[in-house]
């Protein structure tokens, strides 16, 4: 029983189940989820992707878990490397597999991401700006990958385009949050090269300008009120206090406390989204 929930945990189930989602309010923003088979078989799929390359993210970062999160299934003794690699090729295989059930562009977008996800955790993370561009580009995707299982994705591309920059901040912060383990790792991250102040301030950018942003599909009548109400109250003010929070106390600790905080309000995110359809 513990193994089995050892390899629930590496999966990271927020994030699956934010993929899972983000994938279905792809398709939903799009005015239908018909054929319904297709939507499902679309948020599964992206889901045990999501949960697949969050595995083998653990498995190439295990000498950096072992300082910034020692917690982890790998470096805490619950499941060995090899368990790991397994498990998550398996987890991409199944995912890419149920993607073929739905259609050739889905498809091709399961494979593509995948293997870009792959090559994050393997390459890019280390590098300065690449990695954090990779993992924000594929989740931008996921809107996009639930808008193509209904024949729309078309209509997708604006909560895709807020996705990208809500994590491109998101990955900034979480580099600065990880910069001793990255530097003993010998990561070249933007944070270890240019320094936690820089980061923070393009990380600020980012999100001042994702703010703004927000605003835009209410002036230009795409979303109405209800979207309006809960993306100011529930997603920019959130990110404002972050903002705040991350200035005022640059610890690690606090760092990983605001990005936690981030990752719970992309379900907000989902909702504002929502209310905007109806």
């Amino acid at each position: 029983m513990k193994k089995l929930t050892a390899f629930l945990l590496i999966t990271r189930p927020l994030n699956v189940i934010i993929g899972f989602f983000s994938i279905f309010m792809g398709a939903f923003i799009t005015g239908t989820i018909s054929p319904i088979l297709n939507v499902l078989w679309a948020s599964l799929s992206g889901g045990l992707i999501a949960g697949a390359a969050n595995a083998i993210n653990d498995y190439f970062d295990v000498e950096i878990d072992r300082i910034n999160k020692p917690y982890r299934p790998i470096p805490a003794g619950k499941l060995s490397r090899q368990e790991v690699f397994i498990f998550s090729m398996l987890l991409f295989v199944i995912g890419i597999l149920m993607s073929s059930f739905v259609n050739w562009m889905v498809f091709l977008i399961a494979l593509c991401s995948s293997i870009l996800l792959f090559l994050y955790s393997a390459r890019l993370k280390r590098t300065v700006l690449w990695g954090n561009l990779c993992v924000s580009f594929v989740t931008g995707l996921a809107f996009i990958y639930g808008g193509a299982a209904v024949d729309r994705f078309q209509a997708a591309l604006i909560p895709a385009m807020f996705s990208f920059l809500f994590h491109f901040g998101r990955e900034i912060i979480k580099d600065v949050q990880d910069m001793a383990g990255d530097a003993a790792d010998q990561a070249v991250t933007f944070p270890i090269r240019y320094g936690k102040k820089l980061s923070l301030l393009f990380a600020s950018i980012i999100y001042s300008l994702l703010i703004i942003i927000t605003l835009v599909p209410f002036i230009y009548k795409i979303y109405g009120i209800y979207y309006l109400v809960v993306v100011i109250l529930g997603v920019d003010l959130v990110i404002m206090g972050v903002l705040f929070s991350i200035w005022y106390d640059q610890t690690p600790k606090n760092l990983g406390r605001m990005s936690n905080l981030l990752k719970a309000d992309m379900l907000i995110g989902l909702i504002a989204i929502y209310c905007g359809r109806i």
